[in-house]
């Protein structure tokens, strides 16, 4: 088992290193940061200090060895239009992004897995129909169209719920589900599919005619072995949605990474919007290393294969 965790381990850090080359190397294709930050009418001498102040002058390679250097002690720089540490921004939004990131993942979980282990359960039913529907429909729209739609309808005509900020517990309940709906919907048809799987298999049935009842067939003995393909989308999409997290907080005006890496992109704030990719995607290959990881501990022929290559 160690060899296999230090095999995908390497395999994550060589993933990494190639993601901060590409980071560094797209972000400044994007244009020179100078070209907002000093007026068109500022002298050349000024033009050339701010360069000097912001290491611009230096090669691309020495550039990134710098930068690096930062990255690896946790210091990502200033931001080069606020002039404030680029961690101490980022520190500053990450709990919102965070906290709504988590009532998604909530959001997804309860709705996805009870609905596709029912669907699966009493399938060809009205209630499947109705869950596939879901799945469907879930899918198919987007979820910042979704996110206006229940601000009209919970916020503005019934007024329930805050149609944005962050000022309670309430005000996550719609952001939260716009931006679980979509990955709820892929979960339910997962689930769905690895039960009606489990449920023809003869422990099911041996399990059925000893009396054993109809919830704990399901919870237990089916869906613990159903679980495996759910793992691996759930933990996925966990991290995704602290990507796509980025709409929700523009629809709902919430005060999360989002608004921050917009304007870093607009004024070209290269190290707030390298950081913040480098964190989303560190975030992507520490969930599919976990991933892996779990998969070998709940399924032994995983880890065994590889040991024997």
């Amino acid at each position: 088992m160690s060899r296999y965790v230090l095999n995908r381990a390497g395999q994550a850090l060589l993933a990494l290193f190639v993601v901060t080359i590409l980071v560094f190397s797209m972000v400044h294709l994007s244009g020179d940061p100078l070209q907002v930050l000093v007026p068109d009418e500022a002298p050349p001498e000024i033009y050339e200090e701010f360069r000097q102040l912001l290491h611009l002058d230096e090669p691309i390679p020495i550039q990134y060895l710098r930068w690096m250097g930062g990255v690896l002690t946790g210091d990502f720089g200033k931001s080069t239009t606020k002039r404030v540490p680029v961690s101490q921004l980022i520190g500053e939004r990450l709990p919102a992004t965070l906290q709504l990131a988590g009532a998604g993942f909530v959001f997804m979980l309860a709705i996805g897995l009870s609905v596709g282990v029912y669907a699966a359960a009493f399938r060809g039913s009205a209630f499947d129909t109705l869950a596939r529907s879901f799945a469907v429909l879930g899918q198919a729209l987007p979820s910042f169209w979704l996110g206006l739609v229940l601000i009209l309808i919970f916020a503005i005509w019934w007024d329930v719920f805050p149609a944005g900020g962050r000022s309670g517990w309430s005000s996550v309940v719609l952001p939260g589900f716009a931006l679980g709906w979509y990955p709820a919907a892929g979960v339910m048809r997962l689930t769905r599919s690895s039960m009606i799987e489990v449920l023809d298999a003869e422990y099911v049935k041996l399990a059925r005619i000893k009396g054993v009842s109809e919830r704990k067939v399901l919870w237990v003995h089916a869906f613990k072995n159903a679980a495996l393909p759910v793992l691996t989308f759930s933990a996925t999409f966990l991290v995704l949605m602290l990507r796509g997290a980025i709409i929700i907080e523009m629809v709902f005006s919430w005060p999360g990474i989002g608004r921050l890496v917009l304007e870093a992109v607009f004024n070209r704030d290269f190290p707030i919007v390298q950081a913040i990719t480098l964190m989303f995607s560190s975030w992507f290959i520490l969930g599919n290393l976990l991933v892996d990881i779990g998969y070998a501990y709940l399924n032994p022929r995983i880890r065994y294969g590889v040991e024997a290559n």
